[in-house]
C-alpha cells in the first residue's frame, strides 16, 4: 500500500477547510462538500473535516485527494462514518475501491474539482491516459459510500 501524504499547509487548515466547513454546517454546499465525520481509531472520539461527494452512474464516492492522511486510516478502521450538511445528518458505511478500478472515478473526480485539487495528483488530470490515472491510483484512496439512514 502506498504511503503517499500531502500535508495541507497552513492556509488550507486555517482559512479555506475552516470558511468550506462554517458554511457546508450552515447547510451551504460548495461544490457538493459535506462535514464527514468519522471515528478515531485511537481515541474514538468523533473527527470532522471538509470532503467533496462526488457522484458517479447514482453511486457515491469519497476520494483523498491528498492521500493516505488520518480520515483515511479512521474510515477503514471505523468502516463508515456521518456526512453532515447543515441540519441534515447522512449515516453511511464504506467500502474501498480497488486500484483497478479507480482510474474513472479519479477522472470523474479531477473533471469536476480539478481548480481545487489538482496540484495533488502529480501532473495527471481529467483528460489524461487511463494509464496515468492508473499509476497513481494507489496514492488516493477511494471510499464507496452506502446511506443507511
Amino acid at each position: 500500500m502506498s504511503t503517499h501524504v500531502q500535508k495541507p499547509g497552513w492556509f488550507t487548515v486555517n482559512v479555506f477547510n475552516r470558511v468550506v466547513a462554517w458554511m457546508t454546517r450552515r447547510g451551504i454546499s460548495v461544490w457538493g462538500s459535506r462535514v464527514l465525520a468519522v471515528r478515531g481509531r485511537k481515541s474514538g472520539e468523533w473527527r470532522t473535516t471538509p470532503v467533496n461527494l462526488l457522484t458517479v452512474d447514482g453511486q457515491q464516492y469519497l476520494v483523498a485527494p491528498r492521500g493516505h492522511v488520518q480520515w483515511t486510516h479512521n474510515m477503514r478502521a471505523a468502516g463508515g462514518g456521518e456526512l453532515r450538511l447543515g441540519g441534515n445528518v447522512d449515516t453511511f458505511t464504506a467500502t474501498e475501491v480497488a486500484d483497478d478500478e479507480k482510474a474513472p472515478l479519479l477522472r470523474a473526480y479531477l473533471k469536476r474539482w480539478k481548480a481545487e485539487v489538482g496540484v495533488f495528483f502529480k501532473g495527471v488530470g481529467p483528460d489524461s491516459p487511463d494509464a496515468d490515472l492508473r499509476r497513481i491510483a494507489p496514492d488516493h484512496p477511494v471510499f464507496r459510500i452506502t446511506v443507511t439512514s
